[in-house]
């Protein structure tokens, strides 16, 4: 995906985000996430908009931490998230293409297009988390477009889960097989004492192989529905371990 397609989604998402916010109010449990409410969700993500965007504008090179958001509620901290959604997506529109910043993740040829779509992504997941406090079932998210839905599980695997800090392991060698059906990406992913190793394509037998819409797996990989049912073949055991140890 190009960096203005990223930016796109962001401000799509964003705007979403704060639209069901206002809908369900500050004070709504998230079900996602146990023990948030919506006000805690607009202050995490705010303020990692923020921090994002300071890193873009002032061309930060070595990482700073996200400031806390501020405490308030209701009307008062939506128009508060609005502004810092607002301001990133400029940043991110107005900055050069070699922009130079610090990043995290070995995803992206530029950091430009690293921060255009973690944010993307960090968004569209934390819309999903707002969804869920309006109270129905969490399989009942709005849409998430396949070829985007696809490239956040790529992200996911590739990137967050190729650190030295997951936690997805096993004693013994196993391969996860991701399969979005809708799209034909596949994933394989090593699973050690290592941190998961994901090589794409259909390589070797899977011990466990999970096939469904990129939406699908988008939600259930980011831990926002749990993974499971008929979409998940083989050693379920290896499904369990994802929904327990997986959260980012």
């Amino acid at each position: 995906m190009e960096i203005t397609e990223y930016v796109k989604v962001l401000e799509l998402e964003g705007g979403r985000l704060a639209e069901t916010a206002e809908q369900v109010g500050t004070d709504a449990a998230v079900a996602t996430c146990p023990g948030w409410r919506v006000a805690d969700l607009l202050r995490h993500t705010g303020a990692v908009h923020r921090w994002a965007a300071g890193f873009v504008e002032e061309r930060r090179l070595d990482p700073v931490p996200p400031a806390e958001g501020p405490e308030i509620g209701g009307a008062e901290l939506v128009g508060w998230y609005r502004e810092g959604h607002a301001d990133l997506v400029r940043v991110l529109s107005e900055a050069p293409e070699d922009v130079q910043c610090w990043t995290f993740l070995p995803t992206a040829p530029t950091p430009l297009g690293f921060w255009a779509r973690r944010q993307a992504h960090e968004t569209t997941v934390h819309r999903l988390d707002a969804e869920s406090a309006r109270g129905f079932q969490l399989h009942e998210f709005g849409p998430v477009e396949a070829e985007f839905a696809e490239d956040g599980v790529d992200e996911l695997l590739t990137g967050f889960h190729a650190r030295g800090r997951s936690r997805v392991r096993t004693e013994d060698p196993k391969l996860l097989r991701i399969r979005a059906a809708d799209t034909g990406a596949v994933w394989s992913v090593h699973l050690s004492h290592e941190p998961p190793r994901t090589v794409i394509g259909d390589l070797g037998a899977a011990d466990c192989e999970v096939t469904a819409e990129a939406a699908w797996l988008y939600a259930a990989l980011w831990n926002r529905i749990p993974l499971e049912g008929p979409a998940v073949t083989g050693d379920l055991a290896l499904a369990r371990l994802w929904n327990e140890s997986s959260r980012i």
